[in-house]
């Protein structure tokens, strides 16, 4: 008789923080509400309803999903990945637009929430991004963007995702 044991990670490994995404996995609906125009000063915000599939990548150390809209248009697509000597991560994220891998968000969880900042451009302007996430229990996430034009003294939150797992959706409307 063969006894297959199942590999368990060690402490060490749960909480270093690699596992913090994992709750990224799976199908989640979307309600998405996201500035028509950043960094104008402007409250014309747009909102849309989309799914987003998760998988891990790399036993773990990365993970990825997409957003498509109800009408099945794929907004983009995330990949994240962990460094395991930095203890961070690194977020990227690819747009339907033109298909570039945006320069990454690098950062960590602390109490819950993740943090992760980096340094972009918007319309040819330069920007600080921050990525947060939060609130995250098996059936809920927040995720929340915003760009800094000077150099993140002050920020404009300009896309608010609210995730939800389809069986607590259907049952909660």
């Amino acid at each position: 008789m063969t006894t297959t044991l199942t590999p368990t990670p060690d402490l060490a490994e749960v909480a270093d923080g690699r596992h913090d995404f994992n709750f990224i996995t799976g199908r989640w609906l979307v309600s998405n509400k996201r500035l028509r125009r950043c960094l104008e000063g402007s409250a014309d915000w747009e909102s849309f309803d989309a799914v987003q599939d998760g998988a891990l990548l790399l036993g773990g150390l990365g993970n990825m999903n997409d957003l498509v809209t109800e009408d099945r248009k794929t907004i983009g697509m995330a990949l994240r990945f962990f460094n395991p000597q930095t203890r961070m991560w690194s977020l990227y994220w690819v747009s339907h637009n033109n298909g570039l891998l945006q320069p990454p968000v690098v950062g960590c969880f602390a109490n819950g929430t993740g943090q992760f900042e980096g340094n972009d451009s918007h319309e040819g302007r330069p920007v600080r991004v921050r990525f947060t996430w939060s609130g995250i229990t098996p059936s809920h996430a927040c995720w929340e963007r915003a760009f800094s034009a000077d150099g993140g003294r002050h920020w404009e939150t300009n896309w608010v995702m609210r995730l939800s797992r389809p069986a607590y959706h259907a049952v909660h409307r």
